[in-house]
């Protein structure tokens, strides 16, 4: 059974940092390109970063360019997301995505809210 469970989420405030995981189970995680997705009240789904299977390219938003970074470690199925300077901005909920060809698996979310 395919899972990604996604955590780290949480209340923030502005300036503050959140990391989030992403644990795969039941498919081989080191072959998908692994993303994190993000929704808002009322937006359309994001992508907010990708990164490939040997983690040796990954892809970024323009708005969270220079504050966010993704990494994975196969060895553990898991992939992060360390997120700094948080802004209200970024308050969504944030989704685990695995993709090869036309096998996508998604996670079911987790909350990220930047408030004072």
């Amino acid at each position: 059974q395919v899972q990604l469970v996604e955590s780290g989420g949480g209340l923030v405030q502005p300036g503050g940092s959140l990391r989030l995981s992403c644990a795969a189970s039941g498919f081989t995680f080191s072959v998908y390109v692994m993303s994190w997705y993000r929704q808002a009240p009322g937006k359309e789904r994001e992508l907010v970063a990708s990164i490939t299977n040997t983690a040796r390219s990954t892809n970024y938003a323009d708005s969270v360019k220079g504050r966010f970074s993704i990494s994975r470690d196969n060895a553990k199925n898991t992939v992060y997301l360390q997120m700094n300077s948080l802004k209200p901005e970024d308050t969504a909920v944030y989704f685990c995505k695995a993709a090869l060809l036309a096998n996508v698996y998604w996670g079911q979310g987790t909350q990220v809210t930047v408030s004072s």
